[in-house]
């Protein structure tokens, strides 16, 4: 039986962002599984919807011996550390060497982001697999799986054996393109040698709002995608990027596996780069709570807000004011007494503070942080309030919507906090709400809400947009630039235009 190493190293580093993911951010094990290896790795991942649950499953149908490595991931931020990258591909790279003294090897699958940025490789994932190939030589299969958001590197399509993308966000998929990967490598095995490899570089970035797969132009064309794999035999990818990540191979591609891979490309290609179909609508804070209220008057659900620019899935710290400040300003919670959340606001000093206090305790706080933005100016202030604490949690809970099903988080004390008749879910760990239950571990029922502001960009869709009367997007100050032209670029190439 054809023995396979697995491992993976996720991370979506902002450039721009403050915070920097060092060797602790991966074994936290708030927003992600933490670090594991070996055998309790497998077991800790085998069933989740992330892209190596999807292999390991896989892995059983093809009769594989899977060899497991390690897994790390982390919350997106700024860059990785020069330490942490360090220990997670040297951990990878010693377990290769292990298993190719010790019965030797037919083939690794890496569990990728592809949008990783260490501080000593901006293509940190192509440096991975340029360390691998070195150990296991030109003929070793290496296939690789990866996000949607991936900026794929010439290098990483010339060292991979293959590579496969998500095909949705939400990234409801991911044990999905997982499974895909195990298709290519079981191709790979077969053969005996790569299938031929077509790729296109798109020549704009495309903003984290208009990518959605729950809208238009991307459902179509991600429809486009699925279609051309049936007809063609190939297996597809387009990743729309990760519009923050400052090096010089920051851009949305389209690439296949396939005998018939080019005409294919081509023709998605084609689609995908007509430019007027990424115009994306955003709305600045007071007007998008302006908005919400008015349609929350004749809604019999939720209205919802995107809080984008801290978004902790991006690169931000959920922990700006600008959204909540607006709700306060413009009477929100005394018009819908309790029935206005908004979350997660990550203040681990405030929820500390909450959970000593106990139910009932009313607290005078200063809620949220000024930090560094994209524009050199910080963030709104935190907001001062008389606080009164409606629940307290452990910040334990088990996702059960569509994107990340059965992962466990922890994200330490926790607390729902009455501010101005506003819910606040405050937590003591970084995690972005895209998942329902993250509020319900502190009493907070979305599908009671008048009006939620979220903080997520896209991710929350999933779980919540079936629950919603309508879905805003809104620009408060923060971290993460939702038209990525607001950015001030250092390294991105003088032909590659900054939005559609």
């Amino acid at each position: 039986m054809p023995r396979i190493l697995i491992a993976g190293y996720q991370h979506e580093t902002n450039t721009f962002a403050p915070s920097l993911a060092d060797w602790t951010a991966f074994t936290r094990g708030d927003s992600f599984p933490a670090f594991s290896q070996g055998r309790a790795m497998q077991d800790k991942l085998t069933g989740i919807n992330i892209p190596i649950g999807g292999f390991i499953d896989a892995a059983k149908v093809h009769g594989w011996t899977l060899l497991p490595s390690c897994w790390a991931g982390a919350i997106p931020s700024s860059f990785v550390t020069h330490d942490a990258f360090e220990r997670i591909a040297d951990t990878v790279c010693q377990d290769v060497r292990q298993a190719l003294d010790s019965g030797g090897l037919d083939g690794l699958y890496l569990d990728l982001h592809g949008a990783a940025v260490a501080e000593q490789a901006a293509d940190s994932e192509g440096e991975l697999l340029a360390r691998l190939r070195a150990i296991v030589g030109p003929g070793l299969p290496i296939v690789a799986s990866l996000d949607l958001h991936a900026n794929v590197t010439r290098r990483m399509l010339a060292l991979a054996d293959a590579l496969v993308a998500y095909r949705t966000y939400p990234h409801v998929d991911m044990a999905a393109t997982g499974e895909l990967a195990a298709e290519l490598m079981a191709r790979r095995l077969k053969a005996g040698r790569r299938q031929p490899l077509h790729a296109r570089r798109l020549p704009f970035l495309i903003p984290l709002n208009a990518q959605s797969t729950w809208m238009q132009p991307a459902q179509a064309l991600y429809e486009q995608l699925l279609a051309l794999d049936g007809e063609s035999g190939a297996i597809l990818s387009f990743c729309m990027g990760f519009p923050a990540s400052d090096f010089d191979e920051c851009a949305p591609m389209v690439w296949g596996h396939g005998d018939a891979a080019e005409a294919a490309v081509e023709r998605l290609y084609a689609a995908v780069a007509e430019p007027t179909q990424w115009q994306l609508d955003i709305l600045p804070a007071r007007e998008a709570v302006a908005q919400a209220l008015a349609l929350a008057d004749r809604a019999a659900k939720p209205v919802v807000i995107a809080d984008t620019q801290d978004n902790p899935g991006a690169g931000g710290d959920s922990n700006t004011t600008g959204l909540l400040h607006a709700l306060v300003a413009q009477g929100a919670g005394r018009r819908y007494p309790g029935q206005v959340a908004l979350g997660l606001l990550y203040d681990p000093a405030a929820a500390a503070a909450a959970c000593a206090a106990g139910v009932g305790a009313e607290l005078d706080l200063a809620l949220g942080t000024a930090v560094p933005t994209f524009t050199g100016q910080p963030s709104d202030p935190p907001l001062r309030a008389r606080c009164k604490v409606l629940a307290v949690s452990d910040g334990r809970c088990t996702l059960t919507g569509p994107m990340m099903r059965g992962l466990s988080v922890t994200l330490g004390p926790s607390a729902c906090l009455d501010v101005d008749g506003v819910l606040v879910a405050v937590v003591s760990g970084k995690k972005q709400l895209l998942d329902r239950e993250l509020l319900r571990m502190v009493g907070i029922h979305a599908e009671r809400m008048r009006l939620i502001v979220v903080k997520s960009s896209n991710h929350f869709r999933a779980d919540f947009t079936p629950h919603a009367s309508a879905v805003l997007v809104a620009k408060a100050a923060g971290p993460m630039a939702a038209d990525p032209a607001d950015l001030p670029w250092r390294h991105l190439p003088a032909d590659m235009r900054r939005r559609p």
